[in-house]
């Protein structure tokens, strides 16, 4: 019989230690004859190494990783995404192109930054931006590195002999954002409004869904997204013509599944949950980084213009316009009424002159 048989308790305990601990540090000791004596110290391991299976965040209980029943459950779902953790490494776009077959977009070097991707289209349905500023990032100290003035400083009593001082290092702040970006299912989605034959539909946890099958390619949808995200897919591409964008791997999550992106993402930049929470933790994360230094963070979740807010929101560093997200995105239909006043009008006004073009020659 194993010891392991003999001693259930025992091998509990070992298995217990195992996991949680090192395999310790080796002490012998010479006592001054020619024994030695040796122990064996076991180190308990960091939380974060305590178990295989734990990754980032919360670990396996992070809603990155862990199943859910947001579907059937029907409740609103979204991504929230923090930049200021994004380490520019591009897993979601492989993620998505991968689980969705979705084409590649070209082999192009475009010279900007590591951005190649350039934006989201048919063929790009998660973006990661490569944003280069020269502004502060938070606390930021430049250090020698910085630019170095042209001319120094005469009669400093820091000088050496001659008098002269030593070049002053000038600041020069940089910083080097990365943001995931990705269609924002807005709360009142244009490209649905505008979509004639139904193929576009909202899905049970707020999503916007677009059902090739059904898509006739008529670009409605293209021009009426005021976040520039859907496209129509060109040939020789496989379904072409058609209008694709970010399913929000909803075929994923109707299993009970996470989406692709925001699984495979190492530090939780892509953070996905209910839409409610995710809001509590991106004013929470705000919170802290104006704490820490970052004075122009904010939240970008248009929800005071009618697109009433979005599924997919940002925590950025600046201006929305330094990531092509416009500052007040607006759904065409809101200027439906003033276009059917003055068509309206322009009737009116066409029948009273032809009137009166008859009375005159009469």
């Amino acid at each position: 019989m194993s010891a392991s048989m003999a001693n259930p308790e025992k091998s509990t305990a070992d298995e217990r230690r195992s996991s949680r601990w090192s395999d310790g540090v080796l002490e012998c000791r010479n006592d001054g004859t020619s024994d030695i004596s040796c122990r064996r110290f076991h180190l308990p391991l960091a939380p974060s190494l305590q178990y295989s299976d734990v990754m980032i965040g919360e670990g396996i209980q992070s809603t990155n990783q862990r199943k859910h029943s947001y579907v059937q459950d029907h409740l609103e779902v979204g991504f929230f995404t923090d930049p200021s953790v994004c380490i520019g490494c591009k897993a979601c776009e492989v993620a998505c192109k991968e689980w969705n077959n979705v084409p590649d977009d070209g082999f192009i070097w475009s010279g900007n930054s590591y951005d190649n991707t350039g934006h989201l289209g048919a063929s790009t349905w998660r973006h990661v931006m490569f944003v280069e500023q020269d502004r502060r990032k938070g606390n930021q100290i430049t250090g020698p590195m910085g630019l170095v003035s042209q001319k120094p400083e005469v009669g400093d009593q820091k000088s050496d002999l001659t008098g002269v001082a030593p070049a002053k290092v000038e600041d020069d702040p940089f910083r080097w954002i990365f943001l995931s970006d990705v269609c924002k299912h807005c709360e009142e989605a244009g490209c649905l409004e505008a979509c004639p034959t139904g193929s576009i539909v909202r899905t049970e946890v707020g999503s916007v869904l677009v059902q090739n099958d059904v898509c006739n390619g008529c670009g409605y949808c293209v021009v009426s997204c005021p976040f520039g995200v859907i496209d129509r897919r060109p040939k020789p591409l496989h379904d072409a013509g058609g209008a694709f964008k970010c399913t929000f791997c909803y075929d994923r999550q109707k299993s009970g599944l996470v989406p692709a992106c925001a699984k495979v993402c190492p530090t939780e930049s892509i953070v996905f949950g209910r839409l409610d929470d995710l809001r509590a933790r991106g004013a929470q994360r705000l919170q802290e980084l104006q704490q820490i230094g970052y004075d122009d963070a904010q939240l970008y979740d248009p929800t005071e213009t009618s697109v009433r807010g979005i599924h997919a929101f940002f925590l950025i560093l600046g201006e929305p316009e330094a990531y092509g997200l416009p500052s007040k995105p607006q759904i065409p239909t809101i200027y439906l009424k003033s276009a059917w006043t003055a068509a309206f009008a322009t009737a009116i006004a066409s029948l009273i002159a032809t009137v009166a073009a008859f009375a005159f020659l009469s």
